[in-house]
Formats: structure tokens, sequence, C-alpha cells
């Protein structure tokens, strides 16, 4: 199996993992206190990471400045993706959400030709300017739809492509479980802090259940987006991330009831066309090269 379709096996499996864990923190959060919740997942999270981590033999310490330095850029980036994230999403209908998060591809290709020098030409640009123009239509501005919930999600975004990026810099010998395990800690130890404004609530076993299944799902999510990253060419893998807004849209209409109005589907609908003519202009480019490489 290639490095490139191991990641796009690894990105599907991201995202799903990750939309159910939205979802199940969408569903307690409407009977627990956000930060409550952030922090039982928090919890049981690092628990188990720690004991993933013990059985693979991964030391916690031991690594080197260059390294430590991304860690804590892509655990910084974690908690404010977190934070505004499901801020965002106990005002947000699921679908809406995931439609703005559907331009991190765009953003993420855009980003990795900024920081990396990854070579854009016009037909790939003009696509990510069409999928801004897209996301545009989801978010408008101006509208009574937009409002600062709207900003937190866009904000998100933002968090989530430094995250990606900084996964890049990280050398092969850092195992991605413990890039996992800090990230956890840190949006634990967010969750902790919050507590102290919003309080304790006594919580029932149905929480109980949304909580663990949400802590299995980020676990899932976690490791497999860390393995993506690092695997694989970013613009190849980056549209995968779209799978996340069908499961996002059929779990909202199922749980919630809810599902996006004309003017959100079209704009994610250019989105996805925008992400998916990168991907498409990808494969075109390496193409030749990987000829060259067999010849």
């Amino acid at each position: 199996m290639s490095d490139n379709l191991r990641a796009v096996i690894l990105m599907n499996i991201a995202m799903l993992a990750f939309t159910l864990n939205d979802t199940c923190m969408k569903l307690v959060t409407q009977s627990l206190p956000l930060y409550q919740a952030i922090t039982l997942r928090g919890v049981l999270t690092t628990a188990a990471l720690l004991l993933v981590a013990a059985g693979q033999g991964v030391r916690l310490t031991g690594l080197g400045r260059g390294d430590w330095q991304v860690i804590g850029l892509r655990t910084l980036a974690e908690v404010a993706a977190t934070v505004t994230f499901l801020t965002a999403l106990l005002h947000m209908p699921l679908a809406n959400l995931s439609a703005i998060m559907q331009s991190l591809p765009l953003l993420v290709t855009l980003g990795a030709a900024l920081v990396f020098g990854e070579r854009l030409g016009w037909r790939r640009l003009t696509a990510i300017a069409l999928g801004l123009v897209g996301v545009l239509l989801i978010i408008r501005p101006g509208t009574a739809g937009f409002d600062r919930w709207s900003v937190l999600g866009l904000l998100s975004v933002a968090a989530v492509v430094v995250r990606d990026l900084s996964t890049r810099k990280l050398s092969r010998a850092v195992p991605s479980t413990l890039v996992a395990i800090w990230a956890s800690v840190a949006v634990t130890g967010l969750g902790m802090a919050g507590l102290a404004f919003e309080g304790w609530q006594p919580m029932g076993w149905a929480e109980a259940a949304l909580i663990l299944g949400a802590s299995v799902h980020l676990i899932i999510g976690y490791l497999t987006v860390v393995m993506v990253m690092r695997v694989g060419d970013i613009g190849l893998v980056a549209p995968f991330r779209y799978m996340a807004l069908l499961w996002a849209i059929a779990l909202g209409w199922a749980l919630f009831g809810t599902f996006p109005d004309r003017l959100t589907l079209i704009g994610a609908a250019i989105v996805v066309v925008a992400g998916l003519f990168t991907l498409l202009r990808e494969r075109a480019l390496h193409a030749p090269r990987r000829a060259g490489d067999s010849g």
C-alpha cells in the first residue's frame, strides 16, 4: 500500500471519528456544562492514550528542542481549535458548522504553498478562490445568519490549519501517540480551567455514555489525523476531509432534526467541487513525476 493510499484511508477514518465525537459532544452539552464535558472527555482520552503509549513503549521525554517547539505550537493550535469549535457547536447546527470547516482542505493546500514552498498554479489558486466564495455563501456576512458563532467557526478553521501544517514539521522519530497525548493534556487543562467559571453538575448514565463515546472517537481521530499529515501529499489527501460533511448532514438530520438550507448546500457544494478539483489537479501534476521515477 502506497503512502498516499494509506493516508486517504486514514483521513476517511479520522473524519468519521471526529464527526461522531462532535455529535456526542453536542448531545451531552445539551444537559452538561461545556467545560465539564471537555474535562471528562479529556481525562478519559488522556488516560487511554497513556495506556497506548505504555504498550508501544513510547517515552514522553527525550525529544529534540525543535520537535518540542513544534509540539508546543501544535498543542496551542489544538486548544484554540477545540474551544472555538465546541463553543460554536453549542449554538450552530452540526451540518452548518461542518460546512464551514470544509474550507480546511483548500486552506491547508494554500498554507502548504506559503509555508513549505509547494508550487501552486493558477488553476488551483482559482479553485481556492472559488472555494472561499462557497464559504461566503455558507456564512453570509451581513445577514442575520452571520453571527459571532460563525466567526468562531472561522477561527477554528484557522487554528486547525496551523495545527495540521505544524505537524508536517515533526521529525519521523516523534511517535504520533506522543503528539496526541500532549494535545489531549492541554485540552483537558483548558476544560479544568473553565470549570472555575461554569461549575460542576451531576450527570446520569446517558451523559456518561456520551462522554465515553466522544472520548473513544476522539482518540481514534487524534491518532489517525496525526498519521495522515505525516504520510502522503497534503494536496492529495486533504480533500478527503469532505467526508465529514456527509456524515454531519446525515447525523444532524437524524439526531437533531436540522438540515442545511439551499444556500448553505450550494456553498458547500462549491467548496467540495473546488477541493476535488485541487485533488485531480494534484494527481495530474504528480503522474509525470511518478512515471519518471518508475522509468
